[in-house]
């Protein structure tokens, strides 16, 4: 079981959410330490239009789990937002930069 959670995934215009892969999170596959297809994404800090149809609770988009979305919805939810500036994404999970994404933010 893994010891520790991905610490929170910040984007260059602020939006920022926790994605999580490990036996105990809604992801594929449920074994810890593996190359993930889909991942968990939690508690976004606004309410993202590619998540919606994993929401957990779509009523409540920034108070709610959104499991198993796709790995490639996860990269592109990054890149809308100018690219990642701070945190972690597990395995599997393409990482767009705030610098790869062109974003005078970085």
């Amino acid at each position: 079981m893994r010891a520790t959670k991905n610490k929170p995934v910040t984007c260059a215009d602020g939006f920022s959410m926790s994605v999580q892969a490990d036996e105990r999170a809604y992801c594929e596959p449920r074994e810890d330490y593996q190359t993930y297809t889909e991942v968990e994404v939690g508690y976004p800090s606004a309410e993202e239009s590619l998540l919606m149809s994993y929401a957990e609770n779509a009523d409540k988009p920034t108070e709610t789990v959104y499991g198993w979305v796709p790995v490639t919805t996860v990269a592109l939810v990054c890149a809308k937002h100018g690219g990642v500036v701070d945190g972690e994404l597990p395995k599997g999970v393409p990482l767009f930069t705030a610098e790869q994404c062109g974003s005078e933010q970085a």
